[in-house]
C-alpha cells in the first residue's frame, strides 16, 4: 500500500442502481494509496448496486447528503448507472454538495452516466468532458464540449466514459488528489 494519499478523504455520491464496478474499482485504488473513502446517499442504511442491468451488492452508507460535513472531502466521485444517475440528479442535497465542492475548486470525478448530476447542477458549461455516449447531447446542450476519450481532465473535473476506462480514470483521480 502506498501512503501517497494519506490524510485525503473521498466521498462517493450514489443512490440505488449505481454501477458497482464504478464504485469498487476507484475505491480500491484510492484505499491502496492511503485515502479514506465514504459512501454518501440520500438515506441512511445501505444502497444497492447493479452490474449493468442486474441487481448486485449492497453497500453501507456512511452519511447522507444532508448530514455529510461538506468541507471534509478532498474529492467527490460520481459513479454512473442509469437508475442512480437519473435519480441523484434531482436530489437537492446531492446538487448542493457538488456545487459547494466545485466552488472550492476540489476534484470532481464522474464516470459514465455520473455527469448527469453535474448537468442538472449547472456545472458543465464551458467545460470539456466525456461520458457514456448516450449523454453527449445532454452535455453539449448544457454548454460543455463533449469528447470521446478514455479520461478527460478540465480543471477540477475528471470524467471517463465507461467501466473499461476505470484504470485511466483512477490514475488521473490519484494524480489530482496527490497534488
Amino acid at each position: 500500500m502506498s501512503a501517497q494519499l494519506n490524510g485525503k478523504r473521498v466521498a462517493f455520491l450514489v443512490t440505488d442502481g449505481f454501477e458497482q464496478v464504478e464504485l469498487t474499482g476507484p475505491r480500491e485504488a484510492l484505499e491502496q494509496h492511503g485515502a479514506v473513502v465514504d459512501i454518501l446517499s440520500d438515506d441512511e442504511g445501505t444502497v444497492r448496486s447493479w452490474n449493468h442491468d442486474k441487481p448486485a451488492d449492497a453497500f453501507a452508507v456512511d452519511a447522507t447528503f444532508e448530514s455529510a460535513q461538506r468541507d471534509l472531502y478532498d474529492a467527490l466521485v460520481l459513479p454512473g448507472g442509469v437508475q442512480n444517475s437519473d435519480t441523484i440528479r434531482l436530489i437537492p442535497g446531492a446538487q448542493q454538495l457538488v456545487k459547494n465542492h466545485a466552488a472550492a475548486g476540489k476534484p470532481l470525478a464522474v464516470i459514465c452516466h455520473g455527469g448527469w448530476l453535474l448537468v442538472s447542477s449547472g456545472l458543465v458549461k464551458g467545460k470539456r468532458m466525456t461520458s457514456y455516449k448516450t449523454l453527449q447531447d445532454d452535455i453539449r446542450n448544457a454548454g460543455a464540449t463533449w469528447v470521446d476519450e478514455q479520461v478527460v481532465v478540465d480543471g477540477n473535473l475528471i470524467s471517463s466514459r465507461q467501466p473499461d476506462d476505470i484504470p485511466a480514470f483512477n490514475e488521473q483521480l490519484i494524480r489530482a488528489l496527490a497534488g
